[in-house]
């Protein structure tokens, strides 16, 4: 049976009274006692695919003499979009379909007189139309082809009844189209999926609020469906693969997708999901790139070769933001800006393990992932705004994203890139730090603990860096001879003097800071030599003549083993590309 996460919460409209209104609505839903739950209730029509207008109807219990209704102004991109520009002939009605006036208060935002005939109304029925044929994971599509639906593109909401029941229906579906959403179905409902005349009705879907049923994709159309039994510590869960576009080896793609689910759940140590659904979009006229969701992600790619990549970062994110969550994405305000210190490790550090993942499982070679980590080299040292944006600014600056000439190297530089080498050099550092004991899976598998588990969310940078310092200091703790002293902090030797090197090579029982000072919140150039040199690995570099190029950017930087490496530095390469650690054994020899 699918789960959702609950995401909760609701936030201000935008005009100041309004605003104040809201906030005060909040206040009293977070200390007043409960009330009943409602239902609130979303009919959207198919009719007419090929116009790519959504014709919505919202059934909403009347609790109060207004109603205010939102649209989102962002869902999916870290973007203002104001979905409210593409409503159209907004109405409203009460359950004898009398009108009710309406009125607009801002660009996303309608006032409703629910009192307006001088009495209570039992039931407010809002109509609604929006246009859609956008393609890709960020967007809405609806035309003869298919309809790809990401719900909070055409679902308003009631700011403070968010966390109320809701139920879902499509209605006038083409006859030989179908629907896959990672959404319950509502067993009282009847089932109307099959055929009937020119058009037919969905079942109900069902979510227990607002946050949980837009963070479910909807596929409707004519595309292909299997599953598989993927996960590992215990019992398989079910992935389903909805997919939509060119021709594909269905043996292939399962194997590329239970390699990826098995080690990925193996490694965070089980599937925190009964059902998974990858929702997958191959062509060239399906839009780019890949969005998570709580327990699907939908994923669009020109070809077959570009999903191994996406679909490894796509599947983390299932634990790295999805579960283990900073607090300043919560609880989500769909009408402003969310700003966060966090995405370098939400993402970046997602993108470290998609890598990773690929290496882990065979499904890139070495060279593969060597070639990878140098173009990733590439791409920060290209970038003259590394030498002024933090890994920590370009979090906040993802809202810019959506102009042109932020994205230019001189004015910008990514916190995917960039994240992912100081995931790189995270992995490597604690490694080092505990003579190959401990990695940056214990960090992730911590927080999934301390954060994830218990519902809780973090403090952005802060506590990524606590989370290193705990994992290096109980392995320390674990290890340490009675008696014997702590090694050095970083940026000094055992006797006190300066240490030339990085000042970034913490020991056990050290501190991170120093680190996270100059690298993350700073713009310290990475000390990439020394970094990698810990791994046995070297630097290379070419002249501009001999580089190629890779999406414009010439490679100019590349990474290689180093020969002659020590027996350490092959324990820390080893149990980088491996995935292991020498976690209570004796010093082992060198694996090759």
């Amino acid at each position: 049976m699918p789960f959702v996460v609950i995401l909760s919460g609701a936030r201000n409209l935008s005009c100041s009274f309004w605003s104040s209104v809201c906030a005060f609505a909040l206040v009293l839903v977070l200390v007043a006692p409960a009330p009943a739950r409602a239902t609130i209730r979303y009919d959207v029509s198919l009719a007419h695919p090929e116009r790519h207008q959504f014709h919505v109807t919202m059934t909403v219990p009347v609790t109060s003499p207004w109603t205010f209704v939102q649209m989102p102004a962002w869902n999916a991109l870290y973007q203002i979009r104001d979905f409210g520009a593409r409503v159209t002939d907004f109405r409203a009605s009460d359950a004898a379909n009398n009108s009710l006036p309406v009125r607009r208060l801002d660009k996303g935002t309608w006032q409703i007189d629910t009192y307006s005939h001088g009495s209570a109304i039992s039931g407010l029925r809002i109509q609604y139309t929006t246009f859609w044929d956008d393609p890709g994971p960020f967007d809405t599509q609806l035309n003869s082809d298919h309809a790809f639906i990401n719900l909070a593109m055409i679902l308003c909401y009631v700011p403070e009844r968010r966390g109320e029941d809701d139920v879902v229906h499509f209605t006038d579906v083409p006859r030989d189209w179908r629907t896959a959403v990672e959404l319950l179905p509502d067993k009282a409902s009847p089932d109307k999926s099959a055929p009937s005349g020119a058009a037919f009705d969905t079942p109900n879907f069902v979510a227990p609020n607002y946050d949980a049923l837009v963070d479910a994709p909807v596929e409707i159309g004519q595309f292909e469906e299997w599953s598989f039994t993927g996960g590992t510590q215990g019992a398989g869960r079910t992935i389903r693969v909805v997919y939509h576009g060119e021709r594909v080896d269905h043996d292939a793609l399962t194997h590329m997708l239970s390699q990826i689910v098995n080690y990925e759940t193996g490694m965070m140590g089980g599937a925190p999901f009964p059902e998974y659904t990858f929702f997958l979009h191959v062509g060239p006229n399906y839009g780019g790139g890949g969005m998570e969701h709580a327990n699907c992600t939908a994923i669009s790619v020109d070809s077959f070769a570009q999903l191994m990549n996406v679909s490894a970062h796509e599947f983390f994110h299932l634990w790295n933001v999805k579960r283990i969550r900073p607090q300043t994405l919560e609880p989500v305000d769909y009408t402003r800006e969310m700003y966060t210190r966090a995405l370098w490790f939400a993402e970046g550090v997602t993108s470290t393990y998609a890598a990773y993942t690929l290496v882990r499982t065979g499904l890139w070679s070495h060279a593969q992932f060597l070639a990878d980590l140098g173009q990733q080299i590439n791409e920060l040292e290209s970038r003259p705004a590394r030498a002024w944006q933090s890994a920590e600014e370009s979090s906040l600056d993802t809202w810019l994203d959506k102009y042109s000439l932020y994205n230019r190297p001189e004015f910008s530089i990514s916190y995917y890139n960039k994240g992912q080498l100081l995931g790189v050099a995270l992995d490597i550092l604690i490694r080092d730090a505990t003579d190959n004991r401990a990695s940056l899976d214990d960090v992730m598998r911590r927080m999934n603990r301390e954060y994830a588990e218990r519902g809780r969310f973090y403090d952005d940078s802060a506590d990524v860096e606590r989370a290193v310092e705990e994992v290096v200091r109980d392995e320390a703790v674990g290890e340490a001879e009675p008696g014997s002293a702590p090694n050095a902090v970083p940026g000094t030797e055992p006797n006190g003097e300066a240490n030339p090197g990085v000042g970034a090579g913490p020991r056990a029982g050290s501190t991170f800071a120093d680190f996270f000072r100059r690298y993350v919140s700073g713009t310290d150039e990475m000390p990439f030599a020394d970094l990698l040199a810990r791994a046995g690995l070297t630097l290379g570099m070419l002249s501009q003549s001999k580089a190629s190029a890779v999406q414009g950017v010439p490679q100019v930087y590349y990474v290689q083993e180093a020969p002659g490496a020590t027996e350490r530095q092959l324990r820390i390469r080893n149990g980088i590309v491996q995935g292991t650690t020498d976690a209570g054994v004796g010093r082992p020899a060198a694996v090759r």
